[in-house]
This record gives structure tokens, C-alpha cells and sequence, in this order.
């Protein structure tokens, strides 16, 4: 086998333009042998000819262990779009210290800025009063405010806390908001130090006026926020949901937004695209946005700055340390689904 060292990148669900710009491409070719392989298939052949030597592959492919046992180079593999997803064997990585890496970082920054600007909006009614001014049915001053939730010294609450829900965080700060966090991976001393209060799920839930769910899909939480949840919540709620469908039950979800009980904005949905039949596009009480929280050219490009400069440390025999790693006691639990980039 060659000792040059070799990077297969396969981009799909993006484009390698989407993500890789000219100056990061040289700097990879300055490393080694890149093969760059677009389109959403890789056969059997393909992958015996073409990436059972490197030491770096990119993508979202199958990579059971039959496969990685025959990639004897591989140092570690990183996957194109955003997720740690089913797709590779995270035990036979971990058994044989092959890296599994994610650059999910790049997106928490446009997450949470899209999160406040759909709490402020959905508190304060913009584009409900929008759309009844379009239609000639509008109030005015304080009729128009009856039922505005303001940001300004809230009770907030957010659940999960990893990147998006840190990255949130100095957004709110200047609305002197408080702020109650619920995350069972995350030990109490971590909330504690960034200005939270750690809490159980029934006290976020009873007591924030807005809720951000921010927390990834996870075999554990796959649907935790159900009918029973929603009926904990206050009359009025703001319910804004930007990381995964699946961790809510989506038709409890809507029927609690249909009853008048709480708001709903969500930048996600079980099925995407979005049936043009599904009803949610015209239900009252919602802010719908279709899953374009993080999809930003700069911040794509930030993705592929991420893994080329962790992949011109593993060329060196360093470990890489700006994307995220896999961790064995939760990678195989992760549920996220492939992204679509329709």
C-alpha cells in the first residue's frame, strides 16, 4: 500500500463547494493525495479501489466493521454533514482508535441566532400582525398586544445544553432573563458556571414562559416531550423547537398549539420536505421555518475550514481539536436523521 497520505472526501448531502473552498482544497492537496468523489452512491468497487487506502475519509456512507477492517490506514473518519449518525461501526472505531468526528460545531452560532429572533417574534407577534394586516383585520396599541410575551427578565428555559444551548446563551444575556436548564448529560456544575440553574424537566417545563428545545435526538429521548409535557406548560408558552423533530411528539405538539394553549415555532419536521397538504402549514398559533436555521454559505465554508485544519493535524500525527469527537458512551445512541439538502 502507498505511504503518501491519502484524504477521500465524499461531500454528499452537500456539495464540495459547498463546504470546501479553493484555498482549503490546495492546503488538503498540499498534504497528500485528495479524491474527491460527488453524488450520493459509492459502489463496492468504488470504495475497493478508491477509499480502502486513506487515512482520512469524509461522509456519510455505510462503514460496518467489514468494511473499516479492510481501510488498515484509516486514522479517522468524518462525517459530511453535520450528525453522528448509524452509519459507521462506533464500537470497531473505538477498538481500533480510529476517530469518528463531526464539525455540528459550525452551526451553533446561526441556530441560536435564528432561536432568539423566533422567540422575540413569536412573544411579541410580528408576523401575526403582519399577516392580519395583509388581510385587513388588524388591531392596533394595546389591542394588538393582548397576548405578547416579552423577552425583557423572562423565565426561560432551555432543554439540552450542549453547543446550540451555550451558544444562546450570551444572546439572551441582555435581556436580564432567567434561566433554568434541563440536560441529564450534563452534570450540574457545568449549567451552574454558565449563570443557570440545573432543574428537572417538570420545572422547566411549569415555570418558563419560553421554551428553546435544543437538545439532540438521542435513543433515549426519541418523543419525551408528549401530550403530558405540553399540558405542564403555562397558558401562553412560547414552544420554539430548532434541534431535532424527533425528540417531541409532533401531532401533541400541534393539537397543544391548536387548542390556543401555547406557541410553536420550529425550524424542524418529521418528514422534510414538508408535504404541501400537511396541515401544520395552516395552523394558527405557529411560526414555521423549513429547517434553514444553520444552511448558511459562511458557515459551511466554516465546516470545511474545521475539518481541514484537524485533518492537517491527524497528518501529523497529532489529534484533531476543533471538530467534535465521537464519545463511546453515547455515539451509538444518537438518532438523527440524514439531512436533505432539497
Amino acid at each position: 500500500m502507498s505511504h503518501l497520505f491519502k484524504i477521500f472526501i465524499m461531500p454528499h448531502p452537500r456539495s464540495l463547494n459547498d463546504v470546501f473552498d479553493e484555498q482549503n482544497l490546495q492546503a488538503l492537496r498540499e498534504l497528500g493525495e485528495v479524491i474527491i468523489h460527488e453524488g450520493p452512491e459509492l459502489t463496492e468497487q468504488e470504495f475497493s479501489e478508491v477509499v480502502m487506502d486513506a487515512h482520512v475519509i469524509m461522509g456519510v456512507f455505510d462503514m460496518p466493521a467489514e468494511r473499516l477492517a479492510r481501510c488498515k490506514n484509516l486514522r479517522a473518519f468524518i462525517n459530511s454533514e453535520g450528525n453522528f449518525l448509524p452509519n459507521i461501526d462506533y464500537d470497531y472505531c473505538f477498538r481500533h482508535g480510529i476517530r469518528v468526528l463531526s464539525a455540528s460545531h459550525v452551526f451553533a452560532e446561526p441556530v441560536a441566532e435564528i432561536s432568539l429572533a423566533m422567540a422575540i417574534d413569536l412573544g411579541r407577534g410580528i408576523t401575526r400582525s403582519d399577516r392580519l394586516m395583509r388581510q385587513g383585520i388588524e388591531s392596533y396599541g394595546f389591542a394588538a398586544n393582548s397576548e405578547a410575551r416579552v423577552l425583557f427578565n423572562a423565565d426561560v428555559g432551555l432543554v439540552g445544553f450542549g453547543d446550540l444551548a451555550r451558544s444562546l446563551l450570551p444572546l439572551l444575556k441582555p435581556f436580564n432573563v432567567r434561566i433554568k436548564v434541563y440536560d441529564p448529560w450534563i452534570p450540574k456544575m457545568i449549567v451552574e458556571q454558565a449563570g443557570c440553574t440545573s432543574v428537572p424537566l417538570d420545572e422547566v417545563l411549569q415555570t418558563s414562559t419560553f421554551i428553546f428545545i435544543l437538545a439532540g435526538v438521542t435513543a433515549d429521548n426519541e418523543g419525551f416531550l408528549g401530550e403530558k409535557q405540553f399540558a405542564l406548560m403555562q397558558q401562553g408558552t412560547i414552544f420554539l423547537l430548532l434541534s431535532r423533530a424527533a425528540v417531541v411528539d409532533f401531532p401533541a405538539m400541534l393539537a397543544a398549539a391548536a387548542s390556543g394553549r401555547i406557541r410553536v415555532a420550529t425550524d424542524v419536521f418529521p418528514v422534510e420536505p414538508v408535504p404541501a397538504d400537511d396541515p401544520v402549514r395552516q395552523l394558527e398559533n405557529t411560526l414555521l421555518s423549513p429547517h434553514q436555521a444553520g444552511a448558511l454559505e459562511g458557515v459551511l465554508k466554516q465546516m470545511g475550514r474545521s475539518i481541514t485544519a484537524d485533518i492537517a493535524l491527524i497528518s501529523r500525527g497529532l489529534p484533531p481539536m476543533i471538530c467534535k469527537a465521537a464519545q463511546p458512551e453515547t455515539a451509538s445512541r444518537f438518532r438523527s436523521m440524514p439531512v436533505s439538502k432539497s
